[in-house]
């Protein structure tokens, strides 16, 4: 059966996220009649003719699909039925074959795409076998037909696959390196940078990170107006019944002589990249694509990008964006370079780069006029377009801050807030001077606006350890960042110390697991003096320090307890109470912990203070499963046990979350267990809303040592920590 020439046909030009608006603009400059521009791609109308100029010419569609009609979903044989129902025998010959992509999100009944596709295809089966004995068969490599069953919620539309392969594969790239870009979202950047008008001027285009040539090659192929689909081998509709070689080898001829080959003039297009593997695949790539004979792929370190001969063109970057945070923090440097290259190689020129790390972009030191989102597969990615001209240079970083604080210094709240830290300071530098004490808070928000709490730390060298409450969403970030730049502006001069040794921390809501997670790598750890002890700090690398100021006397207390007895410590952290419990005379300890890091951290505690033994047991576990699996016969029975839990806590290592307050009466319950006759247990956390379980009351004769354990310089908050003293009942668990 052949298809009216006149006939019209709905279709559907599928393409990634944000890219729709550059796809519309481009079917309609080919003449399409667009309908509609949709989130995932854009509708038009129009005979064969047009659906096929979609597949020949479009840079950025990923599909082009004829749409057959909607069927309904509202139970598996509704669908079968409305499928089953279509005249295929006009699509397919009984002997062809079929393979049918399913996408999208349907009723309840359908857990599995692959169920959609069974039950397409068995309606198609079954339609042949009534009319002809005969049946397709399944390819889903190479199928004579491919369709599109693309479900929305209770309907579901049926189309023809024409393009077969997706048509970013336009056949010159074969040799690829790690992560490149699909030619169709290359195809989109350029667009967006205005590449085609710059090419129409006779501007030049170079990418100095060019990995496998992509941006290149398709900067080549707009430049000579070479259609995309020229390249490929073979199409969807290709062997479907309906359809007109002549219509399709009509545009192809048309294609072929609107060709301008000579647009690419030698050395008006270059790619660099320090990868020798890249540049080979480049070259061979730029092959392969028709217009490579002028087109330059050189091996070149970024620190050696030449000097561009043309006045005018575009450079478009798409360096690496690492995946994980010390992997972005250690691109800076090759970005910082990248920001120098452009402005030094590029002058007067057009330039975009393309990260999948937005705040990577800082780095660049240059000031962006536009910035627009794309995905690459599921990473949200930003392009990031500069004119490179006189002033797109940022001030260097240093000296911004350095005049940002310089204004806050100047502000009314600056002085508010100096004037009470300087209060603060002098009544507590006095106290910790008479109670032997080197490390304590010296300001916790005392003004709510400005939400700080403020740690000293040291003897003869001394360290300020400041942390940011985090502003909820509600309250103005701008304004926020202005208080904290007023604190910043007037810290140094007030503490007495060099800015290198004030650490900035931002605090946010602490989710489960956060107390294991590590955020730094600088590894530098510092001696500090408590109570006659010695403990090893750290102000970069975790969330803590490993010293929580608040439990000062909570530790002495420990200490007094377990001497003389076994001493067992739960969620032990850097094993702090752990070395006031062996310094007292503990007879021997067990320090037990889910972090490893922490673990080794409590080791060098103990040996820093020459108390390290083979008495002094250390156990990596999930203290909750730890006791648990003790049991109700332990292998061992402690004097004194102290029990520190945090608030929430959830790892991959537990096998659910555990919440404090829900938790502590089955948690102390489990603890009581290890207790030996006129044993104790010192339990303490720092949620502020705690309230202890009436149950706990029932096992346990209960001390409440809030207020006793709360330190002098935490006195503004004496809901910073609750500690209790529970010795068990005569009926209770230890009996």
């Amino acid at each position: 059966m052949s298809v009216d020439p006149g006939q019209a046909f709905e279709f559907f030009a599928a393409c990634p996220r944000h890219v729709p608006e550059l796809l519309g603009g481009e079917l309609r400059a080919l003449g399409l009649n667009v309908t509609r521009e949709h989130p995932a791609g854009v509708s038009f109308s129009g005979p064969l003719r047009d659906g096929y100029l979609a597949c020949l010419a479009s840079r950025t569609a990923s599909r082009v699909l004829l749409v057959l009609g909607t069927v309904p979903v509202d139970t598996p044989e509704a669908m079968y039925g409305a499928i089953r129902d279509l005249p295929w025998e006009d699509h397919l010959a009984p002997e062809g074959t079929l393979a049918i992509d399913v996408v999208g999100q349907g009723p309840a009944w359908l857990r599995h795409s692959q169920f959609a596709a069974q039950k397409a295809k068995d309606a198609i089966v079954d339609r042949f076998r009534e009319r002809s004995g005969a049946r397709p068969s399944v390819d889903l490599g190479s199928p004579d037909v491919r369709l599109n069953l693309s479900f929305m919620r209770q309907r579901a539309s049926l189309a023809i696959d024409l393009s077969g392969e997706p048509l970013h594969r336009r056949g010159y790239r074969q040799s690829g390196v790690e992560a490149p870009l699909k030619e169709n979202l290359a195809a989109a950047l350029l667009m967006r940078c205005g590449w085609p008008a710059i090419a129409a001027e006779g501007g030049g285009f170079a990418d100095p990170m060019c990995g496998s040539g992509t941006l290149v090659i398709e900067a080549a192929l707009m430049a000579a107006e070479v259609a995309p689909g020229l390249l490929r081998r073979r199409f969807g509709f290709e062997r479907w019944r309906q359809h007109r070689p002549e219509t399709w080898e009509e545009l192809r001829a048309e294609a072929l002589a609107r060709r301008r080959p000579g647009a690419v003039s030698p050395g008006r297009f270059r790619g660099y990249d320090r990868d020798q593997s890249a540049i080979r695949a480049a070259l061979a790539n730029s092959g392969r694509c028709g217009v490579g004979d002028h087109i330059v792929f050189e091996r070149r370190e970024l620190a050696h990008c030449p000097k561009a001969s043309e006045p005018q063109g575009l450079v478009l970057v798409n360096p690496p964006y690492g995946a994980r945070l010390e992997e972005v923090a250690s691109l800076e440097p090759t970005y910082a370079l990248l920001g120098t290259k452009l402005m030094e190689c590029f002058p007067g020129w057009e330039a975009g780069v393309f990260t999948g790390h937005p705040p990577l972009g800082r780095a660049l030191r240059l000031r962006a006029y536009r910035s627009h989102t794309f995905f690459n597969g599921p990473i949200e990615c930003r392009l990031l377009r500069f004119e490179l001209q006189p002033g797109t240079v940022e001030p260097d970083p240093e000296t911004v801050r350095r005049n940002r604080l310089e204004a806050a210094r100047a502000r009314p709240g600056a002085a508010m807030f100096g004037n009470r830290l300087r209060k603060n300071l002098a009544r507590l530098e006095a106290w910790a001077k008479r109670a032997d004490v080197a490390c304590f808070r010296v300001y916790d928000a005392d003004m709510p606006e400005y939400s700080f709490a403020i740690d000293l730390y040291g003897n003869d060298v001394r360290w300020a350890y400041v942390q940011e409450y985090a502003a909820p969403a509600s309250v103005d970030q701008d304004a926020a960042r202005g208080r904290r730049d007023e604190v910043l502006a007037v810290l140094s001069e007030i503490l007495g110390l060099p800015e290198e040794r004030i650490v900035l921390r931002v605090r946010r809501r602490q989710k489960g697991g956060d107390q294991y997670e590590k955020v730094g790598e600088d590894a530098q750890f510092h001696a500090v003096r408590e109570g006659g002890y010695r403990f090893l700090v750290n102000f970069t690398d975790y969330l803590d320090t490993g010293l929580f100021l608040d439990h000062r006397i909570t530790r002495q207390r420990v200490g007094e307890l377990a001497a003389g007895r076994s001493f067992l410590n739960l969620f032990a952290y850097t094993g702090t109470a752990t070395v006031y419990a062996a310094g007292a005379g503990a007879t021997a300890s067990t320090t037990v912990d889910m972090s490893r890091t922490y673990l080794d951290w409590a080791k060098r505690n103990l040996a820093l203070n020459g108390l390290a033994g083979p008495q002094h047991g250390f156990v990596q576990a999930d203290c909750l499963a730890w006791l648990e699996e003790q049991g109700a016969a332990p292998r061992r029975r402690y004097g004194v046990i102290f029990v520190d839990p945090p608030t929430l806590s959830r790892s991959k290592r537990m096998d659910r979350e555990f919440d404090v307050q829900r938790d502590h009466a089955r948690l102390l319950e489990m603890t009581g267990r290890l207790l030996e006759p006129g044993g104790v247990i010192v339990f303490s956390n720092n949620f502020q809303k705690f309230k202890l379980d009436p149950a706990v009351a029932q096992a346990f004769e209960v001390e409440d040592l809030s207020r006793a354990t709360l330190p002098e310089d935490f006195s503004r908050n004496p809901r910073i920590h609750v500690c209790f003293l529970l010795r068990p009942r005569a009926a209770g668990p230890a009996s």
